[in-house]
């Protein structure tokens, strides 16, 4: 794709003609923010490529003409010391705009790739695993509404010094020049051949790439405003138009059906406490090896309501270092969250590496909740079953224990649950009309619940049913199940 590059110097546009496409650019990009506010259409645009290729100055332009309010600017050169201890996307995934919104990244996703690739710290597969990753997150975004723009800025090796060298003469300048900017020009033909292939490799008809000569820097500008105008119009034209639903290529694991499960399965009261007791011991056990190997843990309780997901977790946090865990009990998204990518506000709490996170409800709030009330489009959640099972391989990639309950009880023991709960002051503020209204739709669920785990029950994220007509029985199993997994990952 860097042949581009050459074509491109071929173009000569004269100064006077240069202005005034410039001029009109910018005054087009001024008046499609509002549109774009208006639509809620999220840009996310990446500039990538050459160390000292003006990435920064041209962002610096281009938002002169953009509402300040509406943009954010994330320079992703350093990880910090929290992101090291989070999947390879997250910091890229937190960043994302909200609906209306541009975010602009100072380097993305492609240089760490890149620069590891070229450098031999990246085994062929683990190269090729990034790769992957990133064009599924590209590709999810752009089903997910947003318009994903890909800038490459390129300049020759001999620029490339000439830049460096006058960055590195000025004291003010100086600290701009990192260790890798000065490997990279010294190694510029390997790592150009990395580039081209990455660029040829995620140059896809959702994300394209644009190959930029920022050798001048005016026409270096010109082309990203007259790129980004052109990208925002087609974008706002299409904005109806249905995405694809991709194939499931996961293996996935055989599963009952909801009727199928027998839920008769019980344990007396002693017998639970004396199980409990060994089990809590030996989850705390492993709760600090985790700690040490730097495990990450992510565990996901979705059932009925008055299943016993709270009962269930609560007995897995009372063997846990209150220092090393946090349950993330889910509602419905706030309206910062439901501005986003339906898998922000998870990324966003996701644990830290030998910590332990507990979600009580979970990203499958999409094919559950959002599908039978109306709050997505059919074509929302049935690519929703693809996007979580690749969200879970991420995070197994990662290296994270994931375990996910499904809590199932029968109609007659949640009236019942429900019933007592209306009757015990105590336990009044846990019952709701929205619980009663949820109950009419019994089958409905049932129907997406059996979907849902015969979509997503995958082999390195299965799906585990917890028989919870009786409560004991459900908390012993619950932790049985997490015993094993942690188990299985650290021997």
């Amino acid at each position: 794709m860097l042949k581009e590059i050459e074509e491109q110097k071929k173009i000569h546009i004269p100064e006077e003609e240069l202005k005034q496409r410039l001029s009109t650019a910018q005054n087009k990009l001024f008046e499609l923010q509002m549109q774009l506010k208006e639509k809620k259409l999220p840009v996310l645009v990446v500039f990538d490529g050459y160390s000292a290729a003006g990435k920064g100055s041209i962002i610096g332009k281009v938002i002169k003409n953009i509402d300040p309010r509406f943009f954010h600017v994330h320079t992703m050169q350093k990880k910090t010391e929290e992101e090291k201890r989070k999947p390879f996307l997250y910091r890229y995934f937190v960043k994302i705009p909200e609906a209306g919104q541009f975010v602009f990244y100072d380097t993305g996703w492609m240089e760490e790739i890149v620069r590891k690739k070229a450098q031999g710290k990246y085994a062929k597969s683990e190269y090729e695993n990034r790769v992957h990753s990133a064009k599924n997150f590209e590709r999810q975004l752009t089903d997910n509404g947003y318009l994903v723009m890909k800038f490459f800025f390129h300049i020759s090796k001999k620029e490339q010094k000439k830049r460096l060298d006058a960055l590195m003469e000025e004291e003010n300048t100086q600290w701009k020049v990192t260790k890798n900017d000065l490997w990279q020009n010294k190694n510029y033909e390997e790592y150009s051949k990395v580039c081209d292939r990455y660029l040829e490799e995620t140059n896809t008809s959702v994300a394209p790439w644009y190959i930029i000569d920022a050798t001048e820097k005016k026409l270096a500008q010109l082309q990203v405003m007259e790129r980004l105008v052109e990208g925002i119009e087609t974008a706002l034209q299409n904005e109806n138009i249905a995405v694809p639903i991709p194939q499931n290529v996961f293996p996935l694991k055989q599963m009952k059906k909801l009727s199928e499960v027998n839920l008769d399965k019980k344990l007396t009261r002693e017998e639970y406490r004396e199980k409990l007791e060994k089990l809590q011991q030996r989850l705390s056990q492993l709760h600090y090896e985790l700690y040490k190997r730097k495990v990450p843990v992510i565990i996901a309780y979705e059932g009925q309501d008055a299943a016993g997901k709270g009962g269930n977790i609560k007995r897995i946090t009372e063997a846990l270092d209150p220092r090393g865990y946090q349950v993330h009990p889910i509602a419905s998204p706030e309206p910062h969250e439901k501005a986003r990518h339906y898998l922000w506000r998870f990324f966003n709490r996701l644990p830290k590496t030998g910590h332990i996170a507990i979600f009580d409800r979970t990203w499958y709030g999409r094919v559950l909740v959002e599908r039978l009330e109306g709050f997505c489009s059919e074509n929302d959640y049935k690519r929703a079953y693809n996007e979580i099972n690749e969200f879970e391989k991420e995070l197994t990639d990662w290296g994270a224990v994931v375990v996910k309950f499904w809590v199932q009880i029968d109609k007659d023991v949640q009236l019942e649950r429900f019933t007592q709960r209306q009757n015990t002051p105590e336990k009044q503020w846990k019952i709701t009309e929205e619980d009663w209204r949820n109950r009419e739709k019994w089958d409905l669920y049932e129907q997406a619940v059996d979907e849902m785990i015969a979509k997503t029950s995958t082999q390195y994220a299965p799906w585990h049913i917890l028989e919870s007509n009786d409560k004991y029985y459900a908390r012993i199993k619950a932790m049985k199940i997490l015993i094993e997994e942690i188990e299985k990952k650290l021997h």
